[in-house]
């Protein structure tokens, strides 16, 4: 019973807009899945570790035979290394995939400013295009996001997309992202970055590739309008 109503508490933590087990985007869908297959391995582990300590509690002197030294080189080296290595090589594989590898068509490429406590985002590609706060993404494309800081290190970070990518003073780094479907999503700081960290949020608005550019323009003259 406790272990059923547990597991109802913890299923509303794998949705929502900030959830990595709800992905909308290849790269997040590939961390998902890393994510459930440790899961499977770590359960497989404990299992294992379990049996050993039941068999030892229900049948008391079991394995008294074996010496201490092999039961650290089994139970200790042994035993995790059937878990641990295959989930090591295949985090590895996942990895490597996911690094944004120069390839023959350079995707587009948005730039990520952060400061406390906000997001300027700008598209080159665009004409120099600038939005607050909000990212503007075209569905089913893969984009480079260059990610800087003027202050303090910060995170760029979008859970249903992609990993996180720090934004360090001084530093460009870069994420490959991409949005499976047009929609509205969330972005987070992911960085404890000052008192207003946690307000410093985006919200993310993906449109039909058809129908980006001119969400573009509208979005930036409607941040002009504003000034």
């Amino acid at each position: 019973m406790a272990s059923q109503v547990a597991a109802l508490v913890a299923l509303p933590g794998c949705s929502g807009p900030l959830s990595t087990l709800d992905p909308s985007g290849p790269a997040a869908a590939s961390i998902a899945t890393m994510w459930w297959v440790m899961l499977i391995g770590a359960g497989v582990l404990f299992l294992l570790v379990m049996g050993l300590f039941i068999q030892v509690v229900r049948r008391p002197g079991w394995g008294s035979s074996v010496s201490p030294t092999r039961w650290i080189v089994l139970g200790g080296l042994v035993l995790p290394a059937v878990v641990l290595l295959p989930l090591l090589a295949y985090g590895l594989v996942v990895g490597e995939r996911l690094l944004p590898l120069p390839g023959s068509a350079p995707p587009q490429r948005i730039e990520a400013v952060a400061a406390q406590w906000n997001w300027t985002f700008r598209y080159p590609e665009q004409g120099g295009v600038e939005t607050r706060n909000v990212l503007l993404l075209p569905a089913g494309t893969p984009v480079d996001m260059v990610v800087v800081s003027k202050d303090v290190i910060h995170a760029f970070w979008v859970p249903r997309f992609a990993g996180k990518v720090d934004a360090v003073p001084g530093r460009i780094n870069r994420l490959r992202i991409q949005a499976d479907r047009p929609g509205r999503y969330e972005g987070i700081c992911d960085e404890f970055c000052g008192l207003g960290h946690a307000r410093m949020r985006f919200a993310v608005i993906v449109h039909r590739p058809e129908d980006f550019d001119a969400a573009l323009a509208q979005a930036s003259a409607a941040a002009k309008g504003q000034q």
